[in-house]
């Protein structure tokens, strides 16, 4: 099964929220499937921002899930849609490189970030979600904190993150998920164009 039609075959299964049915086909009016996750680390090619939100899913849900206290609905939009902020986010654009066997330059394409709407990263996620659907307050931290202390409002420290990590293990469960996907989980996925 590709990608998209299995992000989709889980969304519809998983998620059923008002609102959820519209901000799926907003998702399929963007480059959500077919954009990379990154610029040149994990999933930095195409069809990448799908395949890592896959990627959080399987690990969130294989290591994470515990079915007395979690919520599967939950899950499953924390996971796919934590990085939401990415659609619409990167471009392609070219750049001279030196072919190292004739010593001429050569135009090579790359993915660059055209980001319109500079919200932030986790916040912006969650902003784009909330158009659409309403999230409890526990995705809501999950997804705003996904990055943990990769996030560039918390150089330095933050006692919002500690605070948002003690009060909401859903937070904890999707910032150890997305970890373990993008650096153990995705080694093989980070080719460029």
């Amino acid at each position: 099964m590709e990608y998209k039609e299995e992000f989709i075959r889980i969304y519809s299964e998983k998620i059923s929220r008002h609102g959820s049915a519209e901000l799926l086909e907003w998702i399929k009016r963007t480059d959500f499937f077919t954009a990379p996750a990154s610029t040149k680390f994990h999933c930095a090619c195409e069809h990448g921002l799908v395949m890592h939100s896959l990627s959080v899913y399987n690990t969130l849900m294989e290591r994470f899930f515990d079915e007395s206290e979690d919520n599967p609905e939950s899950f499953a939009i924390c996971a796919l849609l934590h990085d939401l902020c990415k659609a619409q986010f990167y471009k392609i654009s070219t750049r001279n490189v030196k072919n190292e066997e004739t010593g001429q330059w050569e135009k090579k394409p790359f993915y660059s970030v055209d980001d319109a709407f500079p919200y932030g990263h986790g916040e912006k996620s969650v902003y784009m979600i909330e158009r659409f659907m309403r999230l409890k307050p526990a995705e809501a931290m999950a997804i705003r904190w996904h990055m943990g202390g990769f996030d560039d409002s918390v150089k330095g420290g933050s006692f919002a993150l500690s605070l948002a990590f003690e009060k909401y293990p859903l937070a904890v469960k999707l910032h150890l998920a997305d970890l373990e996907s993008t650096y153990l989980r995705e080694k093989n996925t980070s080719a460029v164009l």
